[in-house]
């Protein structure tokens, strides 16, 4: 009479879940690394006690259904918005100018005054309603 041996287990590791948890952190590790910015320089900035202030002036230009110009409320013919611009802007670092338009003013009006803007150096920037 043999005495039969009980028969041996193989440990065995289930890798199936393994599969997805490595999909998972692969794609968060993905997404995570663009968004930050390789670009950047950290630095270390010297103190200073009195800093220099940049000037900054904003103003504002309105045009009418009627094709009439007003800067900061003052009416401004079209012909002299330009030398008006530039000497408002005169030794001003950050020059800007909020423009409210009219709707049914033509896109070409609008184009002339952002031409002006950009030959004076003028960030031009568009109010619109809600």
């Amino acid at each position: 009479m043999k005495i039969r041996r009980k028969a041996r287990f193989a440990p065995e590791v289930f890798t199936q879940s393994l599969n997805d948890i490595m999909f998972f952190l692969m794609l968060f590790f993905l997404i995570i690394s663009t968004m930050v910015n390789p670009n950047v320089i950290k630095l270390m900035l010297p103190k200073a006690s009195a800093a220099q202030q940049m000037q900054k002036k904003q103003t504002t230009l309105s045009v009418d259904a009627d094709k009439n110009y007003f800067l900061d409320r003052e009416p401004l013919p079209k012909e002299q918005l330009e030398t008006v611009l530039a000497s408002t802007f005169a030794g001003i670092d950050e020059k800007t100018v909020i423009l409210q338009v009219d709707q049914s003013i033509s896109v070409q009006d609008l184009i002339d005054v952002l031409a002006v803007g950009a030959k004076l150096d003028i960030k031009m920037v568009m109010a619109v309603k809600k």
